[in-house]
């Protein structure tokens, strides 16, 4: 099977955090289009998805008619709320194709602040 460029450095990267991260932790996968952003929390032993926030969602949709940037804020400190609820503190941040920049970097240290430790 013959993969492009963009899968390539997704399994790259993923297949690196599956490589260090023990049983102990989740993976927080991120997404982005031009308009919105998602991210979720997955269990990979047990392939399930524990939680989800995006910003399709109608609380998040309706509250913000901003910038993108404090969408993916929204988001972050929305989807940190549902893990503390569930008692999930340590995760690993799985980028996927995108850089550590801009909404993703922003995504990242507000889901920090809220007390998540990756």
């Amino acid at each position: 099977m013959k993969l492009n460029t963009i899968q390539r450095k997704k399994f790259r990267i993923r297949n690196k955090l599956k490589r260090n991260a023990g049983n102990n932790r989740y993976r927080l996968s991120v997404s982005r289009s031009l308009k919105n952003f998602s991210a979720q929390i997955i269990d990979d032993v047990n392939s399930k998805t524990l939680l989800s926030a995006s910003s399709v969602e109608k609380d998040i949709k309706s509250a913000s008619k901003t910038n993108k940037i404090s969408i993916s804020k929204i988001v972050a400190e929305k989807l940190a709320k549902k893990a503390l609820d569930k008692k999930i503190k340590k995760i690993y941040f799985d980028r996927g194709k995108f850089k550590y920049h801009g909404r993703v970097k922003e995504f990242a240290e507000t889901l920090r602040k809220n007390g998540m430790e990756f």
